[in-house]
């Protein structure tokens, strides 16, 4: 891709308002998304929040919240593309697919396969009790028939590299027949339990898509992350970066919003010869119109 096309992560499911500068409400996501749209983002991907007072901090599967949240943002960001997450803890998909429905978003992530999700302390015990975090195939499968239903372009989110190679066995099974768009990778690098931000591992991991598919990453951490973003805008993929990811800049200052993380975003993109997608030209490159 000569273009780079940018993701903004604007909030993520947990992290606490009170404790860290992310946007909860409608008005607070759009004027984060706008930030970042004027620095380059063309895809906003969304993690919508309980909007009761002190409950910011959990997320929310409301489709009326979905609807305010979005059409903020929308109406914020014209041409904007958005990208609704739906992960989920168990078996119960209803209110990610009400989602969907209700705003039918051009993309949504969708988590193609499991992982024990665990993090531990400096002193060796659980930072949280050991958990699965559960996407068996028939899961998968209930949202890409949503996403099918409604035109909604899936975005194969991948924390381990068995989960890259389970997406091509998606396609050439035909579970994702009836989506739009091509094959479209997220490499999540930097979970504890999946993937680390590795530069080495990243340039490894396209040979192992489907042909035809495009890539981004998705790094979480701290400084660490920013010469992976380097090498990933060198290896030719989409960035994403966003206040769910990362709260530093490069060089290790903590960033006061989505805006400016976006902007480095860019820098790295030009730093590798090349130029950010506008929306119109980043439905091109996914094949969504």
């Amino acid at each position: 891709m000569d273009k780079a096309i940018l993701t903004c992560a604007l909030t993520g499911v947990l992290t606490n308002p009170q404790q860290h500068p992310v946007p909860v409400t409608p008005a607070q996501m759009a004027a984060e998304a706008r930030d970042a749209f004027n620095a380059g983002a063309s895809v906003m991907h969304v993690h919508l929040r309980r909007q009761e007072p002190g409950m910011g901090h959990l997320p929310s599967w409301d489709p009326d919240v979905a609807e305010a949240v979005i059409g903020a943002i929308r109406e914020a960001c014209p041409g904007v593309i958005i990208n609704l997450t739906t992960g989920t803890v168990g078996p119960d998909v209803s209110g990610p697919l009400a989602c969907i429905r209700r705003v039918r978003p051009e993309i949504a992530a969708c988590n193609a396969g499991s992982l024990n999700y665990l993090k531990l302390k400096d002193n060796g015990d659980w930072a949280w009790p050991p958990m699965v975090f559960d996407n068996p195939v028939a899961k998968v499968q209930q949202y890409l028939d949503v996403m099918a239903e409604c035109g909604t372009h899936p975005e194969f989110e991948c924390f381990d590299v068995g989960i890259v190679r389970s997406v091509g066995m998606y396609l050439k099974n035909g579970m994702a027949r009836g989506t739009v768009g091509v094959p479209e990778y997220n490499f999540v690098m930097g979970v504890a339990s999946g993937m680390p931000c590795d530069t080495d591992l990243l340039a490894l991991l396209p040979r192992y898509m489907a042909e035809g598919g495009v890539w981004q990453a998705t790094l979480i951490g701290r400084g660490e992350i920013w010469p992976v973003h380097q090498r990933a805008a060198e290896l030719g993929g989409m960035l994403r970066t966003g206040l769910e990811d990362t709260f530093y800049l490069p060089g290790g200052a903590r960033a006061a919003g989505n805006g400016v993380l976006i902007e480095a975003l860019a820098a790295c993109a030009r730093n590798a010869g090349r130029s950010v997608a506008t929306p119109a030209e980043a439905r091109r490159l996914l094949g969504l119109h």
